[in-house]
């Protein structure tokens, strides 16, 4: 019987054989140090899968899930939400003399109204979306054509805006404000709802404040020199290309909705991750005595400024009420549903296969 000898220093890559250091025959090993590390000894647990373990996992992740699917389903079906599509594509679409003969270049809006009918009555705090389609607000040069800084009105940044705005930096050797393509496309259609009944055309409130998020409308976004005499503060700049009138006037009624701080500047400001996007455009407030929009007949009135046959795009307008969950979106709840019954489904299956073969395993002979 041979013994073999064991050396500390050969493990470490040393040989007792070979020449000190320095020497000619030295030869360098590639074998890791002998450290827990780099050996792989290092305390490890992996879990050992077996049906006492999965299946009860099975069978809890289904018990949970589906009844917060079917929770969060119906609940998104209370949400009443009703759309109106105003592209004016279609000849018997009442904008469809705005959307054929508007464009960028046009000197005056163009108004139609749009019929529709609530067959249902909304309740509690009604939000009125605007919606886009086929509009790629999370373009890369897109997204980055914005100056910060301005916008949170840095004065240097006023008259001298970021290169990542061009080629909408500078109009006619002035500094533009605010620069950049998010800007220069904002979205200038004016929306007015009326409620028809029995003769008579009254004006549904929209309330204008309260749309922007808080961080948005009090950190991130901020007129240069304060909220006072926007005029001055912003002379010696230029409008975008596409709008009509200078930042300063966009609520010239309003000081603190004017400006770098309005709500709609500011919502619109907030790019989309999808090319088929709503956004917040107003809020009709909860009524105490009475239904905010009771059933009947109403009509949409459109000052049509923002053409979107360019990019074969099409506008919308939603009215919408919301729950704890936000608004309407049965994926999540369809979501938690199917995830819960395939693994209902699967510790079922599971369960019958455990239960046939272990039965047929205790109960058969193993040889020696």
């Amino acid at each position: 019987m041979m013994a073999s000898g064991y050396n500390a220093k050969e493990e470490d890559g040393h040989h007792s054989g070979a020449p000190g250091n320095g020497g000619a025959g030295a030869v360098k090993s590639k074998k890791p140090d002998n450290t827990a590390f780099k050996q792989q000894r290092l305390p490890a647990w992996q879990p050992i899968l077996t049906a006492g373990t999965v299946l009860p996992a099975f069978f809890v992740i289904g018990l949970i899930f589906i009844p917060i699917g079917i929770g969060l389903f119906v609940t998104s079906n209370n949400i009443k939400e009703f759309e109106i599509d105003y592209t004016g594509i279609e000849a018997s679409s009442p904008c469809y003399n705005c959307a054929q003969n508007y464009s960028w270049n046009s000197t005056s809006s163009c108004t139609c109204k749009v019929p529709f009918t609530l067959e249902q009555p909304f309740e509690s705090n009604v939000f009125m979306y605007y919606g886009l389609s086929n509009f790629y607000q999370n373009h890369r040069r897109y997204v980055k054509s914005r100056d910060d800084s301005q916008l949170n009105g840095d004065l240097t940044s006023l008259k001298s805006p970021s290169k990542e705005c061009d080629p909408y930096r500078t109009s006619d050797g002035l500094p533009i404000a605010p620069c950049g393509a998010i800007a220069n496309s904002l979205f200038n259609d004016t929306l007015e709802l009326y409620h028809l009944s029995n003769g008579t055309r009254t004006a549904v409130v929209l309330m204008k404040k309260g749309i922007a998020w808080w961080t948005d409308k009090n950190v991130k976004f901020r007129n240069p020199g304060g909220n006072a005499n926007l005029t001055v503060a912003f002379q010696g700049t230029s409008k975008p290309v596409n709008w009509r009138t200078p930042v300063f006037e966009l609520d010239p009624n309003d000081p603190d909705n004017n400006g770098f701080i309005n709500e709609d500047f500011i919502v619109w400001m907030r790019t989309a991750a999808l090319p088929t996007f709503r956004k917040l455009y107003r809020i009709i407030q909860k009524k105490v005595d009475a239904p905010t929009l009771a059933s009947g007949k109403y009509e949409l009135e459109v000052s049509y400024n923002y053409p979107v046959r360019s990019f074969d795009g099409r506008k919308r307008v939603i009215l919408s009420t919301i729950s704890w969950m936000g608004g309407k979106n049965p994926f999540l709840g369809i979501a938690y549903i199917t995830v819960g019954s395939v693994c209902f489904f699967l510790a079922v299956v599971l369960l019958i296969i455990h239960h046939k073969y272990d039965n047929r395993c205790s109960s058969a002979d193993i040889p020696n």
